[in-house]
């Protein structure tokens, strides 16, 4: 496993970069759009993933279609210096948490939280609040989204893969 210190050459970035447009993209069909045969393809994703570049595919699900109508965002603010390990565990007992990142300036931690409507969310925060390391909290509840979401729960989004 190399992963910080894999080095990605112009085929590796066009492979990524077909791959994050179409996970499902045969590596036939990768290779027909950037000149590689599909066995060469294979073993570039087989080493991409031994490096820890491609850490997993995953199925993108709305949402709304599983009863989760409401999200938010929480920054969490701690007692004393944020113990991420504590965090991490807290975060790990609630399925609501679609992820959790520790962070710099004010806050400790910002929650991303998907919820079945506002009193889910509420008890959500509840249960948060009443961890005895939680000082305080903020939460912003999302109204709509500006750009479409990518498979983290729109962290982000890559249309290339730049150098």
């Amino acid at each position: 496993m190399r992963r910080h210190g894999t080095v990605l050459d112009d085929l590796d970035r066009k492979i990524l970069t077909a791959l994050i447009a179409d996970a499902r993209a045969s590596f036939k069909e990768i290779g027909l759009s950037i000149g590689l045969s599909a066995p060469a393809v294979k073993r570039r994703v087989d080493r991409l993933r031994e490096d820890e570049v491609i850490t997993g595919f995953t199925t993108v699900v709305t949402p709304s279609a599983l009863g989760w109508h409401t999200e938010a965002y929480v920054e969490v603010f701690c007692e004393g210096a944020a113990p991420p390990k504590r965090l991490a565990e807290v975060v790990r007992n609630h399925p609501e948490i679609q992820s959790a990142v520790t962070v710099t300036g004010r806050a400790d931690a910002i929650l991303h939280i998907r919820a079945l409507d506002v009193e889910h969310f509420e008890d959500v925060l509840e249960r948060i609040r009443a961890e005895s390391f939680v000082k305080e909290t903020h939460s912003f509840v999302v109204l709509s989204h500006l750009l479409p979401s990518s498979p983290e729960a729109g962290s982000g989004r890559f249309s290339r893969i730049n150098e």
